[in-house]
């Protein structure tokens, strides 16, 4: 990145002065970069699209500053929102600055304090749920997000919108078809006939789950949520259903190790329901979308393998997952 560009544009928003120094890049999800970095006292962190973008990657990261910026002084955990640059000809692409987190990714590694003790960790399951329901309290229209997204006839358009997707795939040559899905066709017919009738629109997170969340380093509470790209305003139990999903059935499964003292996953949704006045009585068909969602997504990268697009080892690998999903879902269904 151009730091002499970043920093005359810091000067115009009034945001320190001087050199940048110590500036790191960040790990942090696989497309958007994050770049923290020291100005005259104060740090910061720089979010931006891949260097190569897609279509929507400077509207992407206009939607997370937006949302962000509507998250200050609520008790959802989040990055501090500092300021956004709508100019792609400072740094080739719209980008945001935001508050460093101090606090930890736990499918990177877990610190003493939280390796050493089964109830840290089960504190850190249950303030996950929290944190969920959290968001979904939240009165989108009072907190400027009106227009943010596209509640009306939210849930109808699900399946149809995944089904299309994975019908795309056939574009990719060399792959085989969902027929080693099992299911696929039984669990979109499903979900149509058990659709919800209605719903409260709230905000939606879009890709919860442990691996987007950080956890202070003191204690097993939120640091922050992070990784906006997602976040919209439809049905806020899709978050949960995505909990569902991917939370592990035993600790060889799990995305965090050591893996005992977490909450079962009803224990998990039912300290979500103590905490939210929302009717959780079709919460299976969430957990059966987000499987049917998350499923179709992965297989598109198995696809993409089978065309030479993408290592066959990865391809191979996420199609077993979308397989492992499909049969949770078929599982819930019966």
């Amino acid at each position: 990145m151009d730091l002499a560009a970043l920093a005359r544009w810091m000067d115009g928003q009034g945001l320190g002065a001087g050199p940048l120094s110590d500036a790191v890049k960040l790990t942090g999800g696989t497309q958007n970069l994050l770049l923290r970095f020291v100005r005259d006292g104060r740090s910061y962190v720089l979010r931006r699209p891949p260097l190569h973008l897609r279509g929507n990657s400077n509207e992407t990261m206009r939607r997370e500053a937006r949302v962000l910026a509507a998250l200050a002084g609520t008790g959802v955990p989040h990055p501090g929102f500092i300021a956004v640059c709508d100019d792609e000809a400072v740094l080739g692409a719209v980008f945001y600055l935001m508050e460093p987190i101090d606090g930890f990714n736990a499918t990177m590694g877990l610190p003493p304090l939280h390796a050493g003790s089964a109830d840290v960790r089960r504190r850190m399951g249950f303030a996950l749920a929290e944190g969920a329901a959290a968001l979904a309290a939240l009165d989108y229209r009072a907190l400027g997000l009106e227009g943010f997204g596209k509640p009306d006839n939210f849930l109808s358009r699900q399946v149809d919108r995944w089904k299309k997707q994975l019908e795309s795939y056939h574009e990719q040559a060399g792959w085989a078809g969902p027929g080693g899905i099992p299911g696929v066709d039984k669990v979109a017919a499903w979900l149509a006939r058990h659709q919800p009738a209605a719903f409260t629109p709230g905000i939606l997170h879009g890709d919860y789950h442990i691996a987007n969340v950080m956890y202070r380093p003191d204690s097993g509470e939120l640091a922050a949520i992070v990784d906006w790209e997602l976040a919209t305003i439809g049905d806020p139990l899709i978050d949960v259903g995505w909990l569902m999903a991917l939370w592990p059935k035993d600790a060889a499964d799990a995305p965090v190790q050591p893996w005992d003292g977490f909450p079962a996953a009803d224990e998990l949704i039912a300290h979500y329901a103590a905490r939210s006045s929302r009717d959780l009585s079709h919460l299976d068909w969430y957990g059966v979308l987000a499987c049917y969602k998350l499923g179709i997504i992965l297989e598109g990268t198995h696809a993409r393998a089978a065309a030479g697009r993408a290592p066959k080892e990865t391809g191979d690998r996420l199609h077993a997952k979308t397989v492992a999903l499909f049969e949770r879902a078929l599982g819930w269904i019966q």
